[in-house]
């Protein structure tokens, strides 16, 4: 039972293994599984966003619908099923219609890389010492090689539908909205995909059971790399699309953005995509920089234990996305651009130089450098910001100077 198991969850057949149908069966059991899995996630983090915001703002939010409002989710989309499917005379029809789609299935396809359980054991060599290689063993649809690549290519394919969808509406709201978010991914795409170099030049491997063995033998990469792990978390709301990086919708701005003229399912279908991204974004993270389904050995329990370590991680990093959300004000566009051009980039540049070096020369102390540096010029800015803060609020006549008392006819100063 543990070997059919193990062969229907790994990305390929066990070594020696034939491809046989029950093997194909159980590919295709694992892609409906998962689907089914990412659109009821998807489903309750639209339950989630609306209680944790309420709860943020000292309000109820959703509780009627079911136990503590759980089945709210249900609702809203009966509600949307039941709605008129409005298509403005103007779009371009079709590829009005299939932007959502677009947008939606690119999340879906990234996740079939990502490992959610599995096992892993190094290889040692004849001297007994380990060869920093390991045999992994990891649940996921497709166990690629380049499993890194792969991720980077298909995830920068969603803003083709919040692009096609303001193109296709046929609006100056929406297309502007399309237009913010083509340039928004196109400012962060870079970052994200530099702050994973480093990663793989400490791995020497694309594949994503191989970082997450590196890490379990080692350390999380989010303490050896952590100029790269912010980088690339704050990349991944730029990516999605949400606050304080939310240009594409700015609903003070541009009434909805780029779903200005839809309505109904295809309304749906775009927010679904955006929370689908989320979850995948946050997978991303715990599989590239927290150890992905490893802690400290639990994993070694068993495989349901890797699914709820997995699962934890990737809701606390969710969490953190509604977190982030409901706490930040949208960024002007300038500082947007800024932050991604003027600043992610040459930093994510320098840690790239500084990892290498450090790994050329084996002086690990190397890595350190640029977030201690970065921590300080934090501080001090933040010092002399304190300080400027400081003597703007000084009374202007505490600063002026004292006036000098002339003596009266009657002796008083005046």
């Amino acid at each position: 039972m543990g070997d059919l198991l193990t062969t229907l969850g790994s990305g390929l057949p066990l070594v020696g293994a034939e491809v046989t149908f029950w093997w194909v069966m159980g590919r295709i059991g694992l892609v409906l599984l998962l689907v089914h899995v990412l659109l009821i996630v998807g489903a309750l983090m639209v339950w989630a966003e609306r209680r944790v915001s309420a709860w943020m703002q000292d309000r109820l939010g959703p509780n009627r619908v079911g136990p503590e409002g759980l089945l709210q989710p249900l609702a809203d989309l009966g509600k949307f099923m039941f709605k008129e499917d409005v298509v403005p005379k103007h779009t371009s029809k079709w590829m009005y219609m299939l932007a959502p789609a677009i947008s939606l299935v690119p999340a879906m396809v990234t996740f079939a890389v990502i490992p959610f359980t599995g096992s892993y054991e190094p290889i040692y060599g004849a001297d007994g010492q380990p060869t920093g290689e390991y045999i992994t063993q990891s649940w996921q649809i497709a166990d690629l090689n380049i499993g890194v690549l792969y991720i980077l290519a298909i995830a920068s394919l969603g803003v083709y539908g919040v692009t096609l969808g303001g193109w296709a509406s046929n609006s100056k709201y929406s297309l502007l909205g399309g237009v913010r978010a083509s340039a928004q991914m196109i400012s962060y795409e870079l970052s994200l995909g530099l702050a994973v170099v480093p990663v793989v030049l400490m791995v020497s491997s694309l594949r994503l059971g191989d970082i997450i063995a590196y890490q379990a033998d080692t350390v999380w990469l989010l303490f050896t790399q952590p100029v790269a792990f912010f980088i690339f978390l704050v990349a991944s709301y730029a990516e999605t699309n949400r606050l304080p990086f939310d240009m594409p919708e700015s609903e003070t701005e541009l009434v909805a953005g780029y779903h200005t003229e839809y309505s109904s399912m295809k309304f749906a279908l775009f927010f679904l995509a955006e929370y689908t991204h989320m979850i995948v974004g946050a997978a991303l993270v715990v599989t590239l920089f927290c150890g992905g389904w490893t802690f400290f050995g639990l994993e070694q329990l068993g495989w349901i234990m890797g699914v709820l370590i997995f699962a934890a991680k990737t809701t606390f990093f969710l969490f953190a996305f509604i977190w982030v959300r409901w706490t930040l004000p949208r960024f002007r566009y300038d500082q947007l651009m800024a932050l991604g051009w003027a600043w992610f980039l040459p930093i994510a540049l320098l840690n790239i130089v500084l990892t290498g070096g450090a790994l050329a020369f084996d002086q690990d102390w190397v890595l350190y450098i640029l977030p201690v540096a970065l921590i300080a010029a934090a501080v001090i800015a933040a010092w002399f910001k304190y300080r400027r803060d400081l003597d703007n609020d000084v009374p202007k006549l505490e600063r002026a100077p004292q006036l000098v008392g002339v003596a009266g006819s009657g002796g008083e100063e005046r």
